[in-house]
């Protein structure tokens, strides 16, 4: 059975990212299990680029999920990267402090909770 990381590879092998050349997939589990890829779309104006986390994230709340334990990230990065602020924002909002595993294509991997890496988020609209 394919793990979380193996599920956001295969994702990242959907990336458009014609102009960074920077491709990353998520893979997000919900409560019962079931997993949404995601992976990066760019644009050419860059401002309406959206990240693997999001999509993975709008997908899974497209089709009424709405209980998340765990997100995987995989980029080609040397060291693994975080999600950015937005991506972090949004998953605080509809996920709550669920496990972030960051991975590389090297196989590096580094594991924290939401809070961890957004200590303070704006959450004055979480019920």
């Amino acid at each position: 059975m394919p793990t979380l990381i193996d599920e956001a590879r295969t994702a990242r092998e959907n990336a458009v990212a014609p102009f960074s050349k920077f491709k990353v997939g998520a893979a997000l589990r919900t409560k019962a299990g079931k997993i949404y890829r995601g992976c990066n779309v760019e644009n050419c104006t860059y401002g309406l680029t959206v990240c693997a986390e999001r999509v993975a994230l709008l997908s899974a709340l497209a089709a009424g999920e709405r209980d998340f334990t765990s997100i995987a990230v995989v980029t080609q990065s040397e060291e693994p990267s975080t999600p950015c602020g937005p991506c972090r924002q949004l998953m605080w909002e509809y996920c709550g402090d669920i496990d972030v595993t960051l991975a590389n294509l090297a196989g590096q991997t580094i594991e924290y909770k939401l809070s961890d890496l957004f200590p303070h988020p704006f959450s004055f609209c979480i019920e």
